[in-house]
């Protein structure tokens, strides 16, 4: 018996043939998510960088607005997304003139806080998917293998004896589709941890630049209060 990819292939009943096209297709998929969410997260890396070299000069000089106009140039990166949404939230605020001190505070951190959930949520785009190729390309593979050894003991009642004759095509089908599944989730799972731990640190990296704007916010207001007092 030939145990060639096109010989195995066409020695498949209809069912392992759709188990092994839908499983195709998930590679493809998960491949495909993987590579545009590496170039994303890898973006998003390089301008962050930038941005927090150039934005740490700029807030001690008190530019905010320049540190605004290079966080919408720089659109990948996650810290300048998180920066620009404060620093627009509070100069909004101490130009309307309709939040003081602690609240005006409070009000740049919500914005803070709010961009840095949608960041996130768009750092985890197509993630759910790997998630779920993960899990669920074994069990497809499996649901081949059944179907492969379901059609062994069909050979074996068609022949009327248990030899290997009999029953190779049915294993062979089985174990194929098993093999696919698992190399359709192992990659996956693998990517799926991995951008998991980038997603973390870039949180960790958006917190501790909403901290330090937080903290020149609490200085600039401290400032901008003490004039008004003694006016």
């Amino acid at each position: 018996m030939d145990f060639g990819p096109v010989a195995l292939w066409n020695q498949m009943g209809m069912i392992a043939k759709l188990v092994v096209i839908l499983l195709g297709i998930l590679s493809v998929y998960s491949l495909t998510v993987a590579a545009e969410r590496w170039i994303v997260y890898r973006k998003a890396k390089q301008e962050s960088l930038q941005f927090a070299i150039k934005m740490t000069a700029l807030l001690k000089e008190n530019r905010a607005v320049d540190a605004v106009a290079l966080g919408r140039k720089l659109k990948n990166s996650h810290l300048a997304r998180v920066v620009v949404a404060g620093l627009l939230e509070f100069d909004n605020r101490e130009a309307l003139n309709v939040l003081q001190g602690d609240d005006l505070i409070e009000a740049a951190r919500n914005a803070i806080e709010r961009e840095m959930l949608i960041t996130t949520a768009d750092f985890k785009r197509g993630t759910g998917g790997l998630a779920t190729i993960g899990a669920t390309a074994p069990f497809i593979g499996l649901f081949g293998t059944v179907v492969g050894i379901i059609n062994a003991f069909k050979g074996m009642a068609v022949s009327g004896s248990g030899g290997l004759g009999a029953v190779s095509a049915g294993i062979a089908e089985a174990l194929v589709t098993t093999a696919l599944g698992l190399f359709v989730a192992i990659p996956a799972v693998w990517i799926y941890n991995y951008f998991m731990q980038k997603i973390e640190r870039f949180q960790v990296e958006m917190t501790n630049s909403g901290s330090e704007l937080l903290v020149f916010f609490i200085k600039r207001a401290g400032g901008i209060n003490a004039v008004r007092t003694t006016t």
